[in-house]
């Protein structure tokens, strides 16, 4: 059920103090650090090509990573900071927090959708909405699903899906305490318009004069 965990690569960083930070910049790297669990914490340097591009994909702070550093076993673990420079906006430093299989963790996990072709509401031209193409759940960092399943099979239009209908992993809970809705099926636009058109022809009673109007202004009334 867990699904596949990136792998980040680290070099482990000879030196510690600022003199060391800044030659790992100077050299193209971002330094970085490690903590957490049994072991010591382990000074790193990450290229900066590497680490720009995967925290401008997003969700950096709630992906679970596979850190490989030369010499060391494989260990996960989490981002819990990131530094930045104040005028560029650009990563200085990192700390990452190592992960046992039972530690809890806040993640965004995706949500896969089966059953349209079932659908009646789809069937009838209505359209699918992911209010929430991904949910963030409180999961075990050895037991992260690759995914979570909504069925659509018997939404008609006007239905939605929340939460509640989502059997979720074990162990697993969403961050928000109510009943959100993840996905809907809307009305076409097509039939939407055509609803408000008719809507804009019907005459509410309150409209109709209660009393007989007098002929227009310069007009004789017939006999």
């Amino acid at each position: 059920m867990a699904g596949e965990i990136p792998d980040l690569e680290a070099q482990e960083r000879t030196g510690t103090g600022k003199g060391a930070a800044r030659q790992a910049r100077r050299d193209g790297m971002v330094p970085g650090i490690v903590f957490g669990g049994d072991t010591d914490p382990l000074p790193i340097n990450i290229p900066f090509n590497t680490l720009i591009q995967k925290l401008r994909a997003g969700r950096f702070k709630s992906t679970l990573f596979n850190m490989k550093v030369d010499g060391h076993d494989d260990v996960r673990v989490i981002c819990r900071d990131v530094q930045r420079h104040v005028v560029k906006d650009l990563p200085t430093h990192i700390d990452f927090m190592r992960l046992k299989r039972t530690t809890k963790i806040n993640l965004f996990i995706a949500v896969e959708v089966v059953g349209e072709e079932e659908s009646p509401g789809l069937k009838q031209g209505g359209v699918l909405t992911m209010i929430r193409p991904e949910v963030e759940l409180i999961v075990t960092a050895g037991d992260i699903p690759d995914h979570v399943t909504i069925d659509v099979s018997e939404l008609e239009i006007g239905d939605s899906v929340t939460i509640s209908a989502v059997k979720l992993p074990e162990g697993a809970k969403p961050t928000i305490d109510r009943d959100f809705v993840i996905a809907q099926i809307s009305a076409p636009s097509g039939l939407a318009s055509q609803s408000d058109d008719e809507d804009e022809d019907d005459v509410d009673v309150d409209e109709v004069p209660t009393t007989e109007m007098g002929p227009p202004d310069g007009e004789e009334a017939e006999d």
